[in-house]
């Protein structure tokens, strides 16, 4: 029997970091890739390489040593961007970058990729249609500059899966949990509330998920999924003001006025240029509130009944995030 080796890129992100954890408590042979540079937030004793998803070259250390092994890619590395701006350099990551993996999972023979893609990826439909998975994807088809290219790229990846590639696609809601020092927007929202500096909720909500089962889901979808399908793994719409509830029953806090969505969109050129001169990231922008009054009803139903995916309450989630940040000093 062949030697398993999981290979993850965008091993020091938030989805990244965590199937790390979740395959090291396994026992699993486990190697991440991460950028040149990035020293902070490293698990000890993890085998770590450099490189950049949109080089091929760059990525012989992550193979390195893995002749005769049954190989397992995670590819989690992305740039993730609520502006609703397509930039060159979130084209090159999502989308180039697919390709390079795709490229390395020819030259190296892996035997699985999972590709972690969005549910933004996924045409939404009007307000009242239930949102399931697809296999025509197009960035013409979906909102903002995030959206079009994890389209792109997933639409690439079935191609190449019907080519030959075993490839899979899990298609991730907003993630929210522990391991994460605010480079997650659903974790920085959390952690301005806990600290006072969330000016405001805004009505309106969205499908929130634990980090935790995504990696768990992603690692399902690696051992049971079929090649060339895509499992949504979602949970359930929370309102922003019920997770508001949720931190003052955990943490305290005060309460916040919650605008309706109208009046944050006329604010948020305003709450742009003060985060740009407070070198803080805003977290109302026109398309982060255009989501929260989006259409978010996803269907688990397929990765429930094919990979055994279940997720938990976001109570738990949430309880599970202010114990981190409060550990780890945030």
């Amino acid at each position: 029997m062949k030697k398993r080796i999981y290979l993850v890129t965008g091993a020091n992100g938030h989805l990244g970091s965590t199937l790390i954890r979740l395959l090291k408590k396994r026992q699993e042979n486990v190697r991440g890739l991460i950028l040149p540079g990035e020293k902070e937030n490293l698990l000890k004793g993890v085998d770590y390489v450099c490189g950049d998803v949109r080089h091929l070259r760059e990525l012989e250390p992550l193979f390195a040593g893995t002749e005769g092994s049954s190989i397992i890619l995670l590819h989690t590395a992305g740039i993730v961007d609520i502006s609703g701006k397509l930039t060159r350099r979130m084209y090159e990551v999502n989308v180039l970058g697919t390709r390079t993996i795709l490229a390395a999972c020819r030259k190296y023979k892996v035997d699985r990729l999972v590709y972690v893609s969005s549910v933004h990826a996924i045409p939404e439909g009007d307000t009242l249609h239930v949102i399931r998975e697809v296999k025509q994807f197009s960035p013409d088809l979906v909102v903002g500059g995030y959206a079009k290219t994890k389209a792109q790229a997933t639409r690439e990846v079935l191609r190449s899966s019907g080519l030959g590639t075993n490839a899979v696609v899990v298609h991730p809601s907003g993630i929210l949990g522990p391991y994460d020092k605010k480079g997650n927007y659903v974790v920085q929202f959390v952690y301005d509330y806990m600290k006072g500096s969330l000016p405001a909720g805004v009505k309106g909500g969205y499908d929130f998920v634990d980090v935790r089962d995504v990696a768990e889901g992603c690692l399902a979808a690696a051992e049971q999924g079929r090649c060339g399908e895509c499992y949504i793994l979602s949970n359930r719409h929370y309102e922003i003001r019920e997770i508001l509830k949720m931190i003052r029953e955990i943490q305290g806090g005060h309460r916040l006025p919650v605008l309706p969505v109208w009046v944050a969109k006329a604010f948020a050129p305003w709450i742009g240029f003060y985060g740009r001169c407070r070198n803080k990231r805003p977290l109302y922008t026109s398309y982060s509130l255009y989501t929260l009054t989006s259409n978010d009803r996803f269907s688990h139903d397929k990765a429930t009944s094919e990979l055994g995916y279940v997720p938990r309450d976001l109570y738990d989630t949430v309880t599970d995030t202010i114990r981190w940040l409060d550990a780890n000093n945030q």
